[in-house]
């Protein structure tokens, strides 16, 4: 299986992207999934957010997610570049991409991927607020909730 993972700082092509998901002849889908950065959060105006990582840890992270989503569906291929640093609102912060024969398992290996990156991966977030106050990000009901479901059926 041919696999990308990125961590930068540096912006992504999406077309670019989903190109080389499908350069095998035998990818008959590409799913993808694009974070971007919202300008509102918990009920506050969000000018920043710096997203900060464990280098070397967080590939490892990422590489053992993939592996996970390998188990369950037949991927060809694989990719998520998760940017960090400064970005402000309507930046693009993660790309997630499979390629697979067949739409079902792409659709699937990339809902699971992304709902482990988004709770497994170690990044941490940190908000500018208009008021010129800073908070952490902190974990979602809703991000455990989506990644709990993921052992109550195997694919």
């Amino acid at each position: 299986m041919q696999r990308r993972v990125l961590v930068q700082e540096a912006d992504f092509d999406v077309s670019d992207e989903c190109r080389a998901l499908a350069s095998s002849s035998r990818c008959g889908a590409v799913a993808q999934f694009v974070g971007v950065m919202r300008d509102y959060n918990d009920g506050d105006d969000v000018l920043a957010m710096a997203l900060e990582h464990y280098p070397g840890m967080t590939e490892r992270s990422i590489d053992a997610i993939i592996d996970s989503a390998a188990q369950r569906w037949p991927l060809l291929s694989a990719t998520v570049i998760h940017r960090v640093g400064e970005l402000l609102p309507g930046s693009q912060i993660v790309f997630v991409g499979v390629g697979s024969m067949h739409r079902h398992a792409a659709f699937s290996a990339c809902e699971f991927i992304m709902d482990f990156l988004k709770s497994e991966a170690p990044f941490w977030k940190k908000e500018r607020r208009a008021d010129g106050t800073e908070r952490w990000v902190d974990a979602r009901d809703s991000d455990t909730h989506a990644l709990n479901r993921w052992s109550d059926h195997a694919e």
